[in-house]
């Protein structure tokens, strides 16, 4: 019984000196596309969901630490962590030489391909895409636009590029008939399809994408930590409980 008094007592000085947040947990910032379905976007009770974010809260209670997920302009996304008003970016983020000179990328969680996608019914084709003057809807700050650029001159291709800040709102242009294709990685086309959409998946192009969670180079111990995290949450079931449940159908 004194023993344990003495530990109470012990506690209760260590609390009165440095406060009751020197037992709190630490808290993250998680930067999140607020439009990217399955994988991150913002609900209609206007709370983050998804994918990735569900992973993150899996692993975050595992590992005793808290996350807060904050939608971002993807386009500046990455100069978010380098400037440290976000520690780490899990959404969605292609690994690429051109972020990796900027930050430092978890090991690999997720493999999607790129493809071209159209309206049910449009006749479309990868060659007519190509050569046929088509109107090509693509997100801002993605590899595709470098990928597609890249090959526009050295193919000589006559598509014209539309830039969007998201996905979805790409869709809405192709079903109104502002554009008449997409290119994109398959996981928002896939879920748009999913819940219903009149899309159909012409075909793909490049090589397939691998998705890493991005942090600051100044931070290994939360890159440690979510490599961690990561290895722990492929390890256990509730890793095909979230497959199922985002990734197949596409039903939020």
């Amino acid at each position: 019984m004194l023993r344990t008094t003495r530990v109470l007592i012990a506690a209760l000085g260590l609390v009165l000196m440095f406060g009751t947040g020197a037992f709190a947990e630490k808290t993250y910032v998680n930067g999140i596309d607020a439009n990217y379905p399955p994988f991150a976007y913002v609900d209609k009770n206007g709370e983050p969901a998804g994918f990735d974010v569900d992973s993150l809260n899996w692993i975050a209670k595992k590992l005793g630490f808290k996350v807060v997920h904050k939608p971002m302009e993807w386009s500046t996304i990455v100069q978010s962590v380098l400037s440290n008003k976000i520690d780490m970016v899990y959404s969605g983020m292609t690994i690429t030489p051109e972020r990796a000179a900027k930050v430092n990328f978890s090991q690999p969680y997720y493999t999607v391909a790129n493809v071209y996608a159209a309206k049910k019914g449009s006749g479309l084709t990868v060659d007519k895409i190509q050569h046929d003057k088509v109107r090509l809807g693509v997100q801002s700050g993605t590899p595709q636009v470098e990928w597609l650029k890249e090959h526009m001159g050295k193919e000589g291709w006559n598509f014209t590029l539309k830039f969007y800040d998201s996905a979805p709102l790409a869709f809405q242009d192709i079903m109104n008939g502002r554009i008449q294709a997409v290119a994109m990685d398959a996981a928002p086309v896939n879920d748009a399809i999913g819940r219903g959409l009149p899309l159909t998946v012409i075909d793909t192009f490049g090589d397939h994408e691998e998705f890493g969670v991005a942090v600051n180079k100044d931070n290994a111990e939360l890159l440690e930590l979510i490599n961690k995290g990561i290895k722990m949450l492929k390890a256990d079931p509730y890793w095909e409980v979230l497959k199922e449940k985002h990734l197949k159908g596409g039903k939020h």
